[in-house]
């Protein structure tokens, strides 16, 4: 199979492209990717010589069509995404233009191309938020309700996936995911700012909802996911991608703080920043029995394995310190 990863230097992406490889070896990888402030080449460093990159815009049409054709690309799978919630609140237009422009772009040139599958990486956020003691769980049937600039884009980045299946025919996919959580995940996402912070000696900065709380999906799970969405998924679906597993900010700080031997002082309550979710759960019981995937990483573990990898592994995130364009305990000021 000759597949391009979109956002392949990314945190989930670039964890797919090693999972991809570790298990189909003998496939051909293009790995296209802008290389913006999230983006960083260092991790695919030990895989560097079996792939082949590409810095590109996902916005640029004959880029994107040039490296398709170039590399007889079959399969295109998309992480490309300005993700962080934020950034969202600070900068709100990147994250349109790149999140549902770039993904039209995508797939009007795999259309053009004739790529044999498309497949789309979303997320849960997409549905708006539940009531924290709320029973209810988001299906594939729930109604869009985002309530964020981050969340409103990534909807409309499906509904555009959903329109070049309906209208064009595209053989295209789309998962929803829990939050993800392992290595090689830049440092303004909760655990590795949590892990980061703690490792060097700085109050980890809580929001003042200290019970809102997300669900957790560690990022090799993911990437299973997509495995099986990507090679025996039906066309023109969606499939849900959780874990079942909850937890709110405190008991994320906690397990963080005891895998470091940090004291309890370190954490600092903030305000919240606006638009701030409550709580989301997805009901993954479709991609369960269609295509017989379920988690496999516990969370406990998952977690201590992904602070100690940050623990292990300074070189990789003290340089990305400087990027994060957005301090979180500044809301309130």
């Amino acid at each position: 199979m000759r597949l391009m990863i979109t956002g392949g230097a990314g945190f989930i992406g670039s964890n797919f492209v090693r999972y991809w490889l570790d298990r189909h070896p003998d496939d051909r990888l293009v790995v296209y990717d802008l290389l913006t402030y999230a983006g960083c080449i260092e991790s695919l460093d030990d895989v560097r010589d079996r792939i082949t990159f590409v810095k590109g815009d996902i916005c640029d049409l004959d880029l994107v069509r040039h490296a398709i054709e170039g590399h007889s690309v079959e399969y295109v799978v998309n992480f490309a995404a300005e993700s962080h919630n934020s950034l969202a609140v600070v900068d709100p237009a990147r994250f349109f233009r790149t999140n549902v422009l770039g993904t039209q772009t995508l797939l009007h040139a795999a259309k053009e191309t004739g790529v044999k599958r498309f497949h789309h990486v979303s997320t849960c956020e997409v549905y708006g938020d539940l009531d924290l003691d709320s029973d209810e769980m988001f299906t594939e049937e729930s109604p869009y309700r985002p309530r964020t600039p981050y969340n409103a884009s990534k909807a409309g980045a499906d509904h555009a996936v959903r329109a070049y299946v309906n209208t064009f025919g595209l053989d295209a996919t789309i998962t929803n995911c829990a939050n993800n959580f392992g290595p090689y995940q830049f440092p303004e996402k909760v655990i590795p700012l949590f892990a980061t912070h703690a490792l060097n000696d700085e109050p980890l900065p809580l929001y003042a909802s200290t019970r809102n709380k997300r669900e957790w999906l560690h990022v090799i799970d993911h990437c299973r996911a997509i495995e099986a969405v990507l090679l025996v998924g039906r066309a023109g679906e969606t499939y849900h991608v959780g874990s079942g597993v909850e937890a709110d900010i405190e008991q994320i700080a906690d397990a963080v703080l005891g895998a470091l031997g940090k004291p309890d002082s370190l954490k600092k309550i903030v305000p919240d920043r606006p638009g701030h979710d409550r709580r989301y759960r997805l009901d993954y019981s479709k991609i369960h029995h269609e295509l017989g995937w379920e988690p496999t990483i516990g969370f406990e573990d998952g977690m201590k394995e992904t602070v100690l990898w940050y623990r292990d592994n300074r070189s990789w995130w003290e340089p990305l310190l400087a990027r994060a364009p957005v301090v979180e305990d500044s809301w309130g000021r």
